[in-house]
């Protein structure tokens, strides 16, 4: 069942989950803290929408059981199916101009996948299979939010090291099992919105298999005793619309996942210690696929942001007329429809898979997430580029209450605007290529689903060449 966003916000309140950040723990409501309200409220808005009748017949299914379910759950079976949910994913993303890189759909779509793929999971053991259809039925049932960890922390990238298990754990480990469960101990990296949802979603890590104490997969509440959520410095420098136009509200918070000895039940477990299954899950099930899906509905939504950013910088300061401006504004163009038509391939190329879903074609995507994380820092650096000193210049709003004002509305007015209309603008843009919010956007971006050359490698090894190959030699 839908449910509003009150209620998400007083469910989050709720699970009193164990939140660190500026080395103290929250205490008291999450959604007061200045760090945290602003992205809740953001969310909750989410959940409104589904609840709006301009809205709900877009945002929302009927289940089986006559449920009112949110869209993002739905097992897509037709291309009407995908059509809606691509529809639904970009209406939501709208609301926060792509910036919010985990909103609910996100990990909702791996759940999806995962759910209705859970004979998978059950071939060697049928608890497992039961187990992640559970999970993927109560998640319906209760309209959860998810964050993610599949990362292990980076102590030692290279290529020959492997952590000593006689040493200090590190990485997330099964160090014992009971007739509860098993027990994890160590840290996971980067659970985005992190003490912000009602579970967590752990699977897999790569480049541990070989020690089967690191083949898990499970899900279960943020406030699971032992699980600690240690969150970054916060990019959140004030809560004034004006001055933090973006940051104000769509903040997500990055954290390292501590397991302090997490007792993880055996009904929450739906991948354990099985090899074959650990490597295969993400092919089986295109659980990646489902989310590139999302993911680049919301980096069309965020190219169309830039690019109306772009212009009316444009229009603000009136540049229009200079050929560098329109050939810079000509580049966003450029990666706008490219991603479009990456979109609309995958889209018109589905194909079933075994579960019966109706999966995009994951070559156009994958281009797609080979892509963007190349091309974001241009179209970030065009804003700086065209935007010059404007960027600099910026008075908050409090200047604006001052006996300075007007200085400010003489000598910082626009070519078509009043001063306090450019100025926001300009702080808009500040805010999302120079604050610390917008950096972080740009690096999130450019590792958005991993190292950009493993993803090329990856694109490479997986791409089926062989009938270019033979165009070539019987031209020859």
């Amino acid at each position: 069942m839908t449910i509003s966003g009150l209620e998400y916000i007083k469910r989050i309140d709720s699970l009193n989950n164990e939140v660190w950040i500026n080395g103290q723990k929250i205490s008291g409501k999450i959604s007061d803290h200045p760090a945290f309200k602003g992205i809740l409220k953001s969310k909750a808005h989410l959940f409104d929408m589904q609840k709006s009748p301009l809205h709900k017949d877009l945002l929302t299914f009927r289940s089986p059981s006559n449920k009112e379910i949110g869209f993002s759950f739905q097992q897509p079976k037709t291309i009407e199916d995908l059509q809606k949910r691509r529809i639904a994913t970009k209406l939501w993303s709208k609301t926060n101009a792509g910036l919010l890189g985990r909103s609910p759909d996100y990990v909702n779509s791996g759940i999806m996948a995962l759910g209705v793929a859970h004979e998978l999971f059950g071939k060697n053991d049928p608890k497992y299979g039961t187990n992640i259809l559970r999970t993927y039925e109560k998640a319906m049932d209760y309209d959860l939010t998810f964050t993610h960890t599949f990362i292990n922390p980076q102590v030692n990238r290279s290529a020959s090291y492997l952590e000593d298990s006689s040493s200090n754990i590190i990485a997330a480990k099964v160090v014992k099992e009971t007739s509860d469960g098993i027990i994890i101990h160590g840290a996971r990296l980067l659970s985005t919105q992190g003490g912000i949802t009602d579970e967590i979603l752990v699977i897999p890590a790569g480049g541990n298999f070989i020690d089967e104490s690191y083949i898990y997969a499970f899900a279960i509440p943020s406030n699971t005793p032992g699980l600690k959520f240690l969150g970054r410095e916060s990019f959140v420098l004030n809560d004034s619309p004006f001055d933090s136009p973006l940051s104000s509200r769509f903040e997500e918070m990055d954290t390292v996942v501590v397991f302090d000895n997490v007792l993880v039940p055996w009904e929450n477990v739906f991948l354990y210690k099985d090899y074959n299954i650990a490597y295969s899950m993400f092919t089986e099930t295109n659980f990646n696929t489902l989310l590139l899906y999302q993911a680049v509905t919301r980096m069309i939504v965020k190219t169309e942001f830039i690019l109306g950013l772009s212009e009316a910088i444009v229009d603000a300061i009136n540049i229009g007329e200079y050929q560098h401006v329109k050939d810079k504004v000509s580049e966003i163009i450029v990666t706008l429809e490219i991603l479009k038509g990456l979109q609309l391939s995958a889209e018109i190329q589905a194909k079933e898979n075994s579960w019966g879903t109706l999966v995009p074609d994951a070559k156009p995507l994958n281009a797609a997430i080979n892509y963007y994380p190349r091309i974001y820092p241009r179209l970030v650096e065009i804003i700086q580029l065209l935007s010059g000193s404007s960027l600099i210049t910026l008075p908050t709003e409090l200047d604006f209450q001052s006996p300075v004002r007007e200085y400010i509305d003489l000598y910082l007015q626009g070519a078509n605007s009043c001063a306090e209309d450019k100025i926001k603008l300009f702080r808009l843009a500040w805010d999302f290529c120079m604050s610390p919010f917008g950096t972080r956007q740009t690096h999130f971006e450019r590792f958005f689903f991993g190292d950009p050359v493993k993803l090329g490698i990856g694109l490479y090894n997986g791409y089926e060449k062989g009938d270019y190959v033979n165009f070539i030699n019987e031209f020859l």
